[in-house]
Formats: C-alpha cells, structure tokens, sequence
C-alpha cells in the first residue's frame, strides 16, 4: 500500500537485452566459429596428410625400383640366366617415373630434393643399363669390374642417403601434422566444454534477470492500473464539468436568444397593438389618421415575421425552394443595386469565375445572403472602403472534412464577400453566428444577419467561414453544393408589384381549423374576386370535395388534429385526381418539407402571408406554375 500524500515513483521496465543474454550469444558464436576453425584446419590437415603421403609413395617408388633393377642386375651377372633379366627390366623402367612423381610432390610438403636425387638416381640407373648390355655382350669381366667400381657404389649410397633422409621427413612430418590436429581438438574441445558450462551459467543469470523484469512488469502494470483508474475518475471529473459547462452555455446562448426574441418582439407588438388601438378610436374621427397608424401595425407584424424567418433560418428549418442556379448571373444582377444601395464612400467590385459551375440553392436565400453579408460589411467600413463579391469553383477535401463537423468533402459553388473594415479578433469570430450577437451599436442591427447566412448554408447542404484580421479587413465564404443533374429551367419569376385577382367561377376550399386564419383566408380571397368556401377540419374538407365537384383549388393547413394536410391531400386526390392543392403552415418539419426543402411538385405558402403573396401563389397554383399536381 502507498501511503497517503506519498506517491511511488513509475516503474519502468528494463527493454534492453540483458548482459548475460548478450554474453550467452557472443559465446554462442564464439563456439560455432571455432567449430568451424577446427572444420577448416582438419581439411587442411587432411589435405596436408595426403600430400605428404604421396610424397613418400614416390620416395619409396625410386627406392624399392632402384633396389630391384639393381637385384636383377646381380643376379643376371652372376648367373647370366635370363629370368633375371624380367624383373631388371620392369623395375629400371619405373625408377625415372617414381623420380618424376617426386619432383611433381616435394613442393607440397616444401622439399626440394629433386635436384639432390635425380643425378645419382641416374647415374646409377645408366650403370646398371651398361653392365647388362655388357654381359648379354659376353663381357661379363669387364661388368662386374664396373660393378664394383668406387663411382657406382658412390651414387647408390649417395641416392641411398637421400632418399632415407626423405623418408624420415615424411614420417616426422606426417606426425606433426597429426599432433597438431590432435591438440587442436583437445583444446577447441575444452573450450567448448567450458562455452557450456559458461552459457548454463549466464543463462541461469539471464533467468534470474528475465524473473526479475517479469516482478518489475507486474509492478509497472499495477501502477499503470492505478494511473488509470485515477486517470478515469479525473475525466469522468472533467466530463461532469464541461457538461455543467456546456449546459451553462447553452442556457446562456437560450437565454441570449429568448433575450432578444423577447425584446424585438415585445417592441414589434407594442406597434402593433399601440397601431391598432389607436387606430379604433380615429377611425370614425379622423380616418387619414386611422390609416397610417394601421400601416404602422402592419409594418410592425411584417418586421415580426421577418424575425421569424430568420429566426428559422438559422434553426435551419426554413422553407426552401432550391434550384439549378447560375451564381453569376445572379451576382451580375445584385451588383448595381448593392452599388447603390451601399452608399458612395463604399466601391463595389464583383469578380466572376469563368468556368463557374451552377449550385443547387434558392436564389432568393442567395440573394439574401449576399445583401445581409454586403450590409455587415459596409458597417465595418464606416468611413469608406472597397467591397469585392467573387465567385469561384471551389473543392473541399477530406482533410478539412474531417477537421469540421458537418462538412462534406466535394465540389462546391464558392460567393466571397470581401471587405477593407475593421476587422474581427478571434473571440468575435467564435461567436460571429449566434444569434442576436452583435458588436455594433444599440439599434444598428438585430444580431441576425450572420446566423441567417450560417442557417442557409447548412440547411442548403453548404458550408460557411471566415477570414478576418484587425484592421485588415473580412472575408466570408459561402459554399454551395455543385448541381451535377440535366439542364433544368428556373421557375419564372412574377412581378412582385401585381396583385392578380380571380374569377367567381374559381372556387376555393379553404381548410383551417385555427378559427381567425380561416376568415382572414376567406375574406382575403372574396376580396380578390375568388368565391371562398371553408372547413374547420379535414373531415368536413371531404364532405365539401364530394358534394361539390366544382371546386377549382385545395388550400389547406397541414397540421391539423386528426388528419394532417397531406393526409387530407391524398384522399381529396382519390376523390379529384386533378385537383391542384396549395399548403400553408407556420412552422416547415411537416410533410411536404424535409430537411427544409420543399417537396418537388408541391405548391407552398408559408405563414404568415399577406393578401399580395396569397394572391400571386393562388394565381400560380391555377395557372400552372411548373408546379405537379400529382403529389
């Protein structure tokens, strides 16, 4: 046990080779390498061996040849038979090849007697030819005189001398070279008996050492295990906290948001309602009056649903009408206007991508991005400055993919907006896209613009950054998805400035089970020439559809109680197959939007709307307006 406060210091396992292992495999090598030695020198001597073997054969050869012919010689004299004249014959023709063969050998056992040898060898040799051809000439006197003549008994005893003087060479040598190899096995056996004995003894010492890393490899494992279990209970610690953290935060960021929701709002209602009382009591007095403190009430809702459309927007769950869309021209479009509209110390620049490909967005959200990004931008610049709006084919790699959340690796449409302003540090960029986060003054911005432009990009399937150094300057980059499908029209555009009316033979369904939206749909709809029926449900919307077959369009809340407005949808469809349908709601996770993209083939109209909007969407839905009535 540790005791408290104290703590042990880590073991560390020793890693590297042990010594006595080191020592053990050295000898190892050591041994094979005399095994080896001994290998090579017992062929060596070996070889040596037959060498000197062959040298003697020859030595003998000249001897016991030169003895014989000699033999056959005497007797040849002595009786002059012929049958020693056989073995003369055969042994004095052997001599000069046994000399030859000792010539060819004495270098390998370092000789040179081939010199010494060869004179009396064959000079005794030619002597023992003469006296034969002498006796077989009938002078045997005269050859036996030559026998005993002092010059043939001198080169026999001379080659005599020589060639027993070899022959204890040969022996001495050959017994040399066998107690060589004698004790150098003796000794290469010793050492290795005592390589051994020595490896036993250092691989009982590498065991004793391998037992005792073992025990330290225990201990470090222990200490390990209580590292990590402190190390567990400290980030377990450590989640709790920046879980309290983040909570914290998000209830700072909610109550940031609610913050200003509240405030804006409470400001908006207060012109409405402030508008629309005063307005009751000039009515009948004073009607002028009573008609622009409206106009300020309705100035107030419009200002109230545009907060709510952003406030969509960032949460990502705005209705959206993407299209195949072509950010140049678009861009081209905007340019004189943002020229305009930004004021003359601010220079508008755009640059346009050749090449550019088309993305897959809705243009009105684009164009909103690019003037909410173009306004931040000249309020950064209060004395003047240059704004550039670029487009570019863009690609995001796996790198920068993986590094950032809901990014995905592809090919993009890239909008820069670029101005020369202030600039952002670091902490502002962080919070850049929270909603009603501003750095401007009170009542120069909602804190809205950013997080629409970060809610569009997402929903979009986009990506959105930024670029900023203090005095310096800004750039945000927009990044919107390539559309790779066919050629694809846009829808066509209608002039925001008519306000198309009906016919009385166009009947409308109105289905809304909210009481005063039903009566404003309606009465909106007679106003505009149109004849107007309603249902508070979807049941009574059936009831209606198969009593009156007349009835020209569907518009219908989608949620309802009971049945859905997509639901009612596709049994009024059973009923009319052509019937066209117009959907309105307030809040887009329904049916007929996903992910914040409206269902291709499916008419629109989100909450709130004005008497112009459902005129002009009603207009299209009867019209056409390249709209599917086949859901």
């Amino acid at each position: 046990m540790i005791p408290d406060g104290e703590k042990r210091a880590p073991v560390k396992p020793d890693w590297t080779l042990p010594p006595a292992l080191i020592g053990a495999f050295l000898l190892l090598l050591l041994m094979v390498a005399s095994s080896l030695l001994l290998s090579g020198r017992l062929a060596s001597d070996s070889e040596k061996t037959l060498q000197a073997q062959a040298y003697g054969r020859a030595i003998n050869d000249v001897i016991n040849d030169l003895r014989d012919a000699e033999t056959g010689q005497r007797g040849f004299l002595l009786t002059r038979e012929a049958r020693y004249l056989r073995p003369f014959t055969e042994s004095q023709g052997l001599v000069e090849p046994a000399l030859d063969r000792v010539r060819l050998t004495e270098g390998h056992v370092g000789r040179s007697v081939y010199k010494d040898l060869a004179p009396p060898v064959k000079a005794k040799l030619a002597e023992l030819r003469d006296t034969v051809r002498m006796a077989q000439a009938g002078q045997v006197t005269a050859a036996i005189a030559r026998v005993t003549d002092g010059d043939g008994l001198k080169n026999m005893a001379s080659a005599r001398e020589v060639l027993n003087r070899e022959r204890q060479f040969v022996r001495n040598y050959t017994v040399e070279i066998v107690d060589g190899s004698v004790r150098l096995a003796r000794l290469l056996t010793y050492g290795l008996l005592g390589g051994v004995l020595v490896t036993i003894g250092l691989s009982i010492a590498w065991f004793r050492q391998s037992r005792r890393q073992l025990h330290s490899l225990e201990i470090a494992r222990a200490d390990a295990e209580t590292s990590l279990a402190a190390f567990k209970i400290e980030s377990d610690a450590r989640e709790d906290a920046e879980g309290r953290l983040r909570q914290l935060q998000k209830m700072e960021s909610l109550g940031q948001l609610t913050g200003g929701i509240a405030h804006d709002f409470n400001n908006m209602l207060a012109v409405v309602l402030g508008g629309i009382e005063l307005a009751k009591k000039r009515l009948r007095t004073d009607p002028d009056r009573a008609d622009g403190l409206l106009e300020n009430a309705r100035e107030g809702a419009m200002r109230a649903a545009t907060l709510t459309s952003r406030l969509l927007a960032f949460s990502r769950n705005q209705p959206l009408a993407p299209a195949p869309l072509d950010v140049n021209k678009l861009v081209g479009g905007m340019c004189d206007m943002l020229d305009r509209t930004l004021g003359d110390n601010v220079s508008v620049e755009c640059v346009y991508s050749a090449g550019l490909w088309r993305c897959y967005a809705d243009p009105n959200e684009v164009e909103n991005v690019i003037l909410n990004l173009a306004v931040n931008a000249r309020d950064a610049m209060p004395t003047g400055g240059k704004l550039t709006v670029e487009t570019a084919n863009a690609h995001i790699d796996d790198n920068y993919a993986r590094s950032r959340p809901e990014v995905v690796a592809g090919q993009y449409v890239l909008i820069c907006v670029t101005d020369t302003g202030s600039g952002m540090s670091q902490e502002v960029i962080e919070r850049a896209f929270d909603p009603f986060y501003t750095t401007k003054a009170v009542g120069k911005g909602t804190g809205l613009g950013l997080s629409q432009v970060f809610g569009f990009a997402k929903q979009s399937g986009g990506h959105v950054a930024i670029y900023s150094e203090i005095g310096q300057g800004t750039t945000v980059k927009v990044y919107l998805p390539r559309y790779t499908g066919g050629e694809a029209a846009l829808p066509s555009s209608v002039s925001t400035t008519d306000v198309p009316e009906g016919k009385s033979s166009e009947i409308i369904l109105v289905v809304e089970d909210e009481q005063r939206v039903r009566h404003f749909a309606v009465d909106a709809l007679r106003d505009l020439g149109y004849t107007a029926i309603s249902a508070a449900s979807p049941i009574e919307a059936l009831h209606a559809l198969a009593e009156q077959p007349e009835i020209t369009l569907l518009f219908t809340d989608i949620v309802m109680p009971d049945m859905t407005g997509r639901q009612l949808a596709d049994e009024a469809l059973k009923l009319r197959p052509k019937l066209p349908i117009l959907f309105t709601t307030g809040y887009t996770r329904n049916a007929v939007v996903h992910n914040g993209m409206i269902d291709i083939g499916v008419a629109f109209l989100p909450k709130p709307y004005t008497i112009a909007d459902l005129a002009r969407k009603v207009r299209d839905v009867l019209d056409g307006g390249g709209v599917n009535r086949t859901i």
